[in-house]
């Protein structure tokens, strides 16, 4: 702050007037961008246009007579209500129409995303930066799902010639689209927006990092078992749903400043409805082998299916109650599913954690003074304000698995096994025998003779 003032007494600089008040670095960037003599300048960002209001007729004319805030409560709730009843229709089409819509909406938040970064810098005329962000997300998509397709359906990759050679050099194909991007990025540089065009290949490669990555892990969590997709997809749901209802009835205390309707009575309510919702959601899913199987590639019918035998994750076991809670609950043992304590994780990250994407994305709006990112969902702006708490759980639930869960998987390491020489297969045949012989787990060819 001393450099600025000292800054300013030689130069001042105008801001206009914002909710924030402007941070130190906008500051910066203002008093630099209009030092820089570009014609336009880099100091004061349009503004982007606000959204139409886009609900239905049929509602308004409905809820005409009530006030905006309980308008506005039962426009949500309806909303919320068929966004609710839709996934339990994709739930029971099935992984593919899962994965389907999970790529349908990494899609439409790298729009919306996108199209704020255009909606503010689009008067400047910038050159390819439409085409050039929408190529990279095209890089990127092949990149991540050429390694699902090569991880995934390993067998079917190994029988199909073109396939195969796509296999192989996948990371290098993948390396060479990207840089084919970067040098048209380089060729469209263009004298005084010079800055102006960095700012927006930063802000493609950020949007891809949040969007493109933490999408590729739902699908990663999905193969795992619909359980690690539907669960705690449910638990951010809830947590939305009973800190909105929470707050709406009972706020007093503001949470946080970035969000001024967030309150801790939200928070907290939000927090415990949470985690008792996916105790007892994880108690009926467990039962399903549909839910708990991971998500295979069948080589033989050449489809997917979710049949196995569950593992103990997903079988019920008896807990012994600690003491304080046999004394207040009258029981001494109590009847779970393993999966069901991992819930209280999932859940808990989901309501204390988990805000803090929403909060990152308020951030994030208020920088360009603008209330949603879309106005796609009536009531609830766009597909990325709905689904900001979801990134951030989408990586904890891959960390999770990856970290106590997940363990060597034997039907990989023998497809790769197969995919082998002769020769290659006969060595390491000859030195499993050998390194299990030496254990004592088969018997030593002298034995045999004998």
């Amino acid at each position: 702050m001393t450099e600025l003032r000292h800054r300013g007494a030689e130069a001042p600089i105008q801001t206009q007037p914002s909710e924030d008040k402007g941070s130190d670095s906008e500051l910066r960037l203002e008093k630099d961008g209009a030092s820089d003599g570009e014609s336009k300048g880099d100091s004061g960002l349009p503004e982007v246009p606000a959204s139409a209001d886009d609900t239905p007729e049929v509602l308004n004319k409905a809820l005409s007579g009530l006030s905006s805030r309980w308008r506005n409560w039962w426009v949500r709730g309806i909303l919320t209500l068929a966004m609710i009843s839709f996934f339990f229709l994709i739930i029971y089409l099935g992984p593919i129409v899962l994965m389907m819509i999970v790529l349908f909406v990494q899609i439409k938040c790298f729009q919306e995303i996108i199209t704020i970064g255009y909606s503010v810098y689009h008067s400047y005329h910038l050159p390819w930066f439409r085409t050039l962000s929408w190529y990279f997300l095209l890089c990127v998509n092949y990149f991540f799902y050429g390694e699902t397709v090569t991880d995934c359906f390993f067998t079917l990759v190994q029988r199909e010639e073109p396939l195969r050679i796509l296999s192989k050099y996948h990371r290098f194909i993948s390396f060479a689209l990207y840089l084919t991007g970067f040098c048209m990025f380089v060729l469209s540089l263009v004298k005084k927006h010079y800055r102006l065009q960095f700012y927006m290949f930063g802000w493609t490669h950020v949007t891809l990092l949040i969007v493109v990555t933490q999408s590729h892990f739902i699908i990663h969590n999905l193969f795992e078992g619909m359980i690690w997709f539907i669960v705690p997809i449910s638990c951010v749901i809830c947590n939305d749903i009973m800190a909105y209802m929470f707050g709406f009835f009972f706020g007093r205390t503001p949470l946080i400043k970035l969000s001024p309707k967030k309150t801790w009575e939200g928070f907290i309510g939000g927090l415990f409805s949470t985690i008792v919702f996916g105790i007892m959601l994880s108690y009926v899913m467990s039962g399903w082998r549909y839910f708990v199987c991971p998500v295979e590639f069948n080589n033989d019918s050449n489809r997917f299916q979710v049949d196995c035998e569950p593992s103990e994750l997903f079988q019920l076991q008896d807990y012994t109650l600690p003491s304080f809670l046999e004394s207040f609950t009258g029981w001494t043992t109590v009847r779970l599913y393993p999966f069901q304590i991992h819930s209280i994780a999932l859940s808990s990250f989901a309501s204390i954690m988990g805000p803090f994407g929403g909060f990152f994305a308020s951030g994030f709006k208020r920088a360009f003074k603008i209330k949603d990112f879309a106005n796609t969902i009536p009531g609830h702006g766009g597909i990325m304000d709905r689904f900001d708490c979801q990134y951030l759980m989408a990586t904890f639930v891959n960390v999770y698995i990856a970290s106590f869960i997940r363990g060597p998987n034997p039907s990989k390491v023998i497809q790769q096994l197969l995919a082998l020489r002769i020769d290659q297969q006969l060595h390491i045949f000859n030195s499993l025998k050998a390194h299990l012989t030496e254990k004592g787990f088969l018997p030593a060819l002298e034995d045999v003779m004998a």
